[in-house]
């Protein structure tokens, strides 16, 4: 009699356990990764009027003195998610490409307004 009852119990703990681990999984692959979000954030702030190489270098997620590799990597990770073609912004577009340009000495920086 007492094992069908610990059976049946047995069951609806796996159960639950189970329930949990799947809830669990869906957060964490919907979150960002634990250590490739260290230190990443997007730029929040709004555009100034002419683009200085501190706002390009936010703009991209990267430093101000990085090389040219690596402008070019974070210029396409952001274009593919950005781009019009695949429902982007085509004025973020813009500026991200400006942004490139900027960093890769293709464009003059403009006068601070400061």
């Amino acid at each position: 009699m007492a094992t069908p009852l610990v059976a049946g119990l047995s069951v609806a703990a796996a159960a639950f356990v189970g329930k949990q681990v799947v809830q669990t999984y869906i957060k964490f692959k919907a979150s960002p990764g634990l250590f490739s979000s260290v230190g990443r954030q997007y730029y929040k702030g709004g555009f100034l009027p002419e683009m200085t190489r501190r706002e390009a270098a936010l703009i991209l997620g990267i430093r101000e003195s990085a090389g040219e590799e690596r402008v070019k990597d974070a210029h396409r990770r952001i274009m593919v998610a950005n781009h019009p073609d695949s429902g982007g912004s085509s004025y973020i577009a813009a500026k991200v490409n400006e942004a490139k340009d900027l960093l890769l000495g293709k464009k003059k920086v403009g006068k601070s307004p400061f």
